[in-house]
């Protein structure tokens, strides 16, 4: 675990069932499958030995279909489930070898929680909402009363305070929710499918201010979707999961450019790459392209390796020449009209 690792866990299961270790031993010895350990054993595999690390300040994305696993996964990282098999280390802490006591003030120190069910209160005003985990931490009321009222002028909300839960809309009442998991300060932020209730204009709202939050206050964040268009506009890294198993990890780009299989493929093909794809995976050697055209053009646009597919096309149809791709004042790269309809239309790499 690196200093910039923030939460890793390592071959994580969980069987579902009356018999889960005789099932988990079945399954690692004899190589059942899923629907062969419910026929045996009457189990259901929910977790299937999953690792995976998130990086400090990073919006990692846990994504899939109904009944993938991505929410029984996400109730491991603070123990709301135990694991059948694993190991789970938050900011260096073994969560599996917390007691009773210590796992308590552990989630309340350490992780805020946002679920897709608002929970607020109804008897409590939208303040005293917010103060609920300062509250539990015993902290003075004046003080938790003072914090509570600046987080929820973070999220927008400020004047609204003195309000009931049933005296706001949808999408407030989740800025009220967010605000809660953030009022103790957390080290990580779980947040399952926060957004998935809400029409879709309140949700993209949400998103934006979502992405506005994290830039300010920087959380490590690990966020669960079914949208892969969510999980695109908002995560760093995104997993795709699959019958309880991680089949991909990667960025946006990484995962539409070059998904792990068949299903990957099928569940990003939808995905439109002119904001995901970035020049750098666009680009040809330099080396490869004088071989081929000559020195390269002198007065042709020049870019990051950052910019966007959406970009490259633009500057395509307002310049003749070639794109060079630079970096630190160094040409690493050139992107050709060819390269750049090859990549619209397979969606592949140049290699």
């Amino acid at each position: 675990m690196t200093d910039d690792t923030v939460i890793e866990i390592s071959d994580v299961w969980k069987i579902f069932g009356a018999k889960p270790e005789e099932a988990l031993r079945a399954v690692r010895e004899e190589g059942l499958t899923k629907a062969q350990v419910l026929e045996k054993y009457g189990a259901v595999v929910g977790v299937a030995d999953v690792s995976l690390s998130v990086n400090r300040g990073e919006i990692f994305c846990i994504m899939g279909l109904s009944g993938s696993g991505k929410s029984t996964l996400v109730r491991h990282f603070n123990r709301l489930l135990e694991p059948t098999a694993g190991k789970i280390l938050i900011e260096g802490t073994d969560v599996m070898a917390l007691g009773t006591k210590a796992l308590q003030t552990f989630r309340n120190e350490k992780i805020g929680m946002v679920f897709q069910n608002f929970a607020l209160m109804p008897h409590r005003s939208v303040l005293d909402n917010v103060a609920m985990p300062l509250e539990i931490r015993q902290v003075a009321k004046n003080e938790r009363m003072r914090q509570a009222a600046a987080i929820l002028d973070i999220v927008e909300l400020g004047a609204w305070g003195s309000k009931f839960a049933h005296e706001l809309s949808g999408g407030m009442q989740q800025r009220v929710g967010l605000a809660r998991a953030l009022a103790a300060n957390p080290d990580v932020l779980l947040m399952d499918e926060p957004f998935s209730a809400l029409d879709p204009l309140i949700r993209r709202q949400l998103q934006d201010e979502f992405i506005r939050l994290s830039k300010i206050l920087k959380k490590t964040t690990v966020f669960i979707t079914h949208d892969l268009d969510e999980a695109v506009r908002i995560g760093d890294r995104i997993a795709i999961m699959r019958d309880g198993k991680v089949v991909q990890i990667g960025t946006a780009e990484d995962i539409v450019m070059n998904p792990a299989d068949d299903y990957v493929a099928e569940f990003v093909a939808g995905i439109s790459r002119l904001k995901v794809v970035r020049a750098h995976a666009v680009m040809q050697p330099v080396e490869r392209y004088v071989a081929k055209y000559g020195p390269l053009p002198a007065d042709g646009p020049r870019v990051s390796g950052e910019e966007t597919l959406s970009t490259l096309i633009g500057l395509a149809v307002d310049h003749d020449d070639a794109i060079v791709v630079t970096q630190d004042g160094q040409d690493r790269g050139v992107i050709t009209r060819a390269d750049l309809l090859n990549t619209v239309i397979e969606g592949t790499e140049v290699s």
